[in-house]
């Protein structure tokens, strides 16, 4: 690309779109349909679980509705204070509150494959690889915010400024090369370290960028593996650890230092190798666990605490994960089956709780945040969980921590051939 792509002034505009109503899905639609196990082999070494023992009670968990728009798939999801941030190949970012269309604006040029919310500003990452920096418009009221885009990353000046040292190009392709600030291919997943203030870009161009947010500086590139990366995530438990995920099958754990004013990554250790590619991570609570999802239907994970010693392997999918989130005790994993595996971890153990059906194309995307209006009893935490699927629609469910409200399923030995169960929407 050339240097001028990046300006915050590139032709994006910020529009406000007509509102849309979310259609609630009746009980038929929530109906989940049966899966069978599909559990290929693992490469790692299985830990021990127990046997499956259902235990049927009513349930809490199930699907509140579905949000739709017919533009374009959804790839990306964000949610926060009752907002929820949806991205989809159409190039448009639409803003959701109670199940509503609150507002909408869009770019004009790379559809939006992440989102991340901090503070009162929205970063999203494109297929065109920059990074689009957005807040509300303080000048408008609540009832009609209107979000407007206030720069890139990197900025135009930044890109003017490197591409004038041929010391900053580096090589990004077979004969060609571009400056070390920007990303050469697809942003692909996007981190916020709230603790640092440092944003985490992962691309298919191989590397991580970081970037400090309050002067829009990328301070560090790093090659990170030998195909595109997937997934990157910051552990947020403030031991400085960064991980990421790629098509080369490996999953690596990356140490931050300080030096001086600046800031580096070290690679600290390789965690998998597969023959496919990794396409999801996740941390668990107070960066306790981290979770990766594969190609081959496999979620692997391992406990920090115990110097990453391999956990165990959940087997819920018949085809691949494409996305995973952690919230609480809970961890779920979206899938090209449509479905959503819910997974509760105590202690090394994990008990698949549920799986979420009703899409009807692959669930590309996930995003969580606590329900506290959602009547949990006896200090049950009940959780929002939003799927974005490429059938162009995302659905929200309401799901609680509790095991003996949902029907139970253990396998100490083998991992976990989750079936899927009937609940009452």
């Amino acid at each position: 690309m050339s240097s001028s792509s990046a300006t915050s002034s590139d032709g994006d505009e910020s529009s406000s779109l007509s509102g849309y109503g979310g259609d609630p899905l009746s009980a038929d639609d929530s109906s989940p349909m049966m899966m069978s196990p599909w559990n290929p082999p693992s490469p790692l070494p299985k830990s021990p679980f127990s046997d499956a023992t259902p235990q049927i009670a009513a349930p809490p968990t199930g699907l509140v509705g579905s949000l739709r728009r017919q533009e374009g798939h959804v790839y990306s999801l964000a949610a926060k204070g009752g907002l929820l941030y949806t991205g989809s190949d159409s190039k448009n970012i639409r803003v959701w509150k109670d199940m509503r269309e609150f507002h909408a604006f869009k770019s004009s040029s790379g559809f939006v494959k992440a989102i991340v919310i901090s503070g009162d500003r929205i970063f999203t990452g494109h297929h065109d690889g920059r990074i689009r920096v957005w807040t509300i418009d303080p000048n408008t009221n609540s009832a009609a915010a209107v979000h407007k885009q206030i720069g890139t990353l990197p900025t135009f000046f930044d890109v003017l400024k490197a591409s004038m040292m041929p010391k900053n190009y580096v090589e990004v392709k077979p004969n060609r090369t571009a400056v070390w600030i920007k990303h050469a291919d697809a942003v692909s997943c996007l981190s916020m370290d709230g603790e640092t203030g440092l944003l985490y870009s992962a691309s298919w161009d191989r590397t991580f960028k970081v970037w400090d947010v309050e002067n829009s500086k990328c301070v560090e590139s790093v090659k990170a593996h030998d195909d595109a990366v997937n997934a990157v995530v910051a552990s947020g438990g403030g031991d400085g650890l960064i991980y990421t995920g790629s098509a080369d099958g490996t999953v690596r754990v990356w140490k931050r230092e300080r030096e001086g004013k600046a800031v580096r990554h070290f690679l600290q250790r390789t965690l998998l190798c597969l023959d496919c590619a990794v396409t999801a991570l996740a941390v668990g609570e107070s960066g306790a666990v981290v979770y990766c999802g594969s190609s081959d239907g496999l979620v692997n994970f391992w406990e920090v605490e115990k110097h990453f010693s391999h956990g165990g392997v959940l087997k819920g999918h018949k085809l691949a994960v494409l996305c995973l989130a952690a919230a609480g005790s809970l961890v779920f994993s979206g899938s090209a089956d449509n479905s959503i595996c819910v997974w509760r971890r105590e202690g090394a153990e994990h008990t698949c709780l549920n799986v979420l059906s009703g899409h009807t194309g692959p669930v590309k995307c996930l995003a969580v945040e606590e329900d506290n209006d959602g009547g949990g009893r006896g200090g049950d935490r009940k959780w929002k969980v939003y799927s974005g699927s490429l059938d162009k629609s995302v659905k929200v469910w309401s799901v609680s921590e509790t095991a003996s409200d949902l029907v139970l399923m253990q396998n100490r030995y083998e991992g976990w051939n989750c079936k899927e169960l009937s609940f009452v929407a």
